[in-house]
């Protein structure tokens, strides 16, 4: 538990001051981004045709090596069911490679798609990459045996602010939400009540 902790320490110590690239945050009534992912058998997934099919919550996350993320992948789940039934599912997109999405923690619990975006295209389209300062990136390699650069398969050294996007079917962003801070995670009940709220786009 002591080992736990000071990785989420270190991990906080060390990630905050991370400079974001100057690229525009995707907005409410912004169209999705035309990006295609890999699912964690490799297999092709554009987003735009993924939305027409059943509209979706985007989760960004920095990768299944993020306790933080983790976590609110877990979260995530308690309200996937309700969301199904609200007509949305849940689609979490992090840098990790393929083969790296079948070792997140607890992802056998995960009834959703984790999905890919090793080159990070996804998260540059989105607006929500930054570039990981080479402390940061010698810290967690050395400290927390954390490399980067093995979880994506690139040496990019990006990764995206935690965001939420919730995209209707004709694949519109209705509701965004980034925050820089890691730590800090939009809570799954509020991701529900959003959706539950949320009228029908209009179609165009």
């Amino acid at each position: 538990m002591n080992f736990y902790r000071s990785i989420l320490m270190g991990l906080a110590a060390f990630s905050l001051n991370a400079p974001a690239e100057e690229i525009k945050q995707a907005a409410v009534g912004d169209r999705v981004p035309d990006v295609t992912l890999k699912t964690a058998e490799s297999t092709d997934l554009n987003l735009r045709n993924a939305v027409k099919s059943k509209p979706a919550v985007l989760i960004f996350y920095r990768g299944g090596w993020c306790p933080f993320c983790t976590r609110h992948l877990m979260a995530l789940a308690e309200v996937q069911k309700d969301l199904t039934v609200a007509g949305y599912r849940i689609l979490a997109i992090s840098p990790d490679q393929p083969a790296k999405l079948t070792e997140t923690p607890g992802r056998d619990e995960l009834n959703y798609t984790l999905l890919s975006d090793s080159d990070m295209a996804a998260a540059k389209a989105f607006g929500v990459a930054f570039k990981v300062s080479d402390e940061v990136i010698t810290r967690y390699k050395t400290k927390h045996q954390i490399d980067l650069e093995a979880a994506s398969g690139k040496n990019h050294h990006l990764l995206p602010h935690p965001a939420v996007f919730i995209v209707d079917q004709t694949g519109i962003i209705r509701f965004a939400h980034v925050n820089p801070d890691f730590k800090t995670r939009l809570d799954p009940a509020e991701i529900l009540k959003t959706v539950r709220e949320m009228k029908p786009a209009a179609t165009p």
